[in-house]
């Protein structure tokens, strides 16, 4: 059944995965590391792959530390309720 909850929870496991993803091991396999998405030329609009690099970057520089709480907050909730 589709509930809000569970849109919250797929959230919050689809952040967790992407704050746990390792450049140098996993995305550079891919050609997603570090160096590939640092070649443009000055003036030059980033490319789709170095967009989404910047976005996995930011989130897990961001959302780190809150991530902490609301997987502690999803944990008692599901052992509480159910």
């Amino acid at each position: 059944m589709f509930t809000l909850w569970a849109l919250v929870e797929a959230s919050l496991l689809c952040l967790n995965a992407i704050c746990i993803l390792h450049e140098e091991r996993f995305l550079s396999k891919f050609g997603w590391g570090a160096t590939a998405a640092q070649i443009q030329g000055f003036g030059e609009a980033p490319t789709v792959k170095a967009q989404v690099l910047n976005l996995v970057r930011s989130i897990r520089t961001v959302a780190k530390i809150p991530l902490i709480f609301l997987n502690v907050g999803a944990i008692l909730f599901k052992l509480v309720l159910g």
